[in-house]
């Protein structure tokens, strides 16, 4: 929404206190002006990360094993400004979406900052990705719910690479942040299965995504989850 400009708003103030006198004045005989005092509005994003500092709570390359280096072109944050929030789960998600990076984005919930990175092992392409994502009030434990809802109406997907399928399951998990839910992709075809862990904490959201080691990921997917929801707590300690 466009606002108007400070000019505008002072010549608007000035053309509207003479009517306002006026009116008073045919009304009791006398003009008086009386100024009520308004209470400003809280800042909706008081207290909540930016994108700079959220990349800050993510692993630093010296938390991953020899081989692995970041992927540049998934690297990206919304810097030192926040973005408008929105939230519009689809009735049907799209289950595909849990085979990306990013796959936090099947709840169809966005926040107002985030950052997030991608490891990749030069060695076997085996892939550990790591995002933060920050939301106002409540919503961080609603997208939670909102993921549930998703993993329960993706039993199975479809694999764009090898045309298999790929069995979903999905658990809550204890220990990790105020609340977590660790979801689980196998498929035939593939060499080893993915691990997604999504952790609340607080208004912040910890998304990792990790196909490293023979466990489907899982050892390491929830050391990098614990990994930045410590951190993320150091990050809001000196905010």
């Amino acid at each position: 929404m466009r606002h108007p400009s400070r000019a505008a708003k002072a010549l608007l103030a000035a053309a509207v206190l003479p009517l306002a006198l006026t009116a008073c004045s045919s009304a009791t005989g006398t003009s008086t002006s009386s100024a009520t005092a308004t209470k400003p509005s809280k800042e909706p994003n008081a207290g909540l990360l930016t994108g700079a500092q959220l990349k800050k709570a993510l692993a630093p390359a010296s938390f991953f094993a020899a081989g692995f280096a970041v992927d540049p072109s998934g690297a990206r944050d919304s810097g030192t400004t926040y973005t408008a929030p929105s939230s519009s789960p689809a009735a049907k998600p799209d289950c595909t979406l849990l085979g990306g990076t990013s796959w936090i984005a099947i709840t169809g919930d966005a926040g107002v900052s985030f950052a997030q990175n991608d490891y990749v092992s030069k060695d076997t392409s085996e892939d550990i990705a790591q995002e933060i994502d920050t939301f106002r009030g409540t919503t961080a434990a609603k997208v939670l719910a909102n993921l549930k809802k998703a993993v329960a109406a993706c039993a199975t997907y479809t694999d764009t690479d090898t045309h298999t399928k790929v069995k979903v399951t999905g658990a809550d998990t204890t220990g990790l942040g105020d609340a977590a839910y660790t979801i689980t992709l196998t498929n035939s075809a593939w060499q080893n299965g993915s691990t997604l862990i999504a952790a609340q904490s607080g208004t912040d959201v910890v998304t990792v995504l990790s196909t490293d080691g023979h466990d489907n990921g899982a050892a390491t997917a929830k050391k990098l989850t614990a990994r930045i929801v410590t951190s993320l707590k150091g990050e809001h300690e000196h905010a």
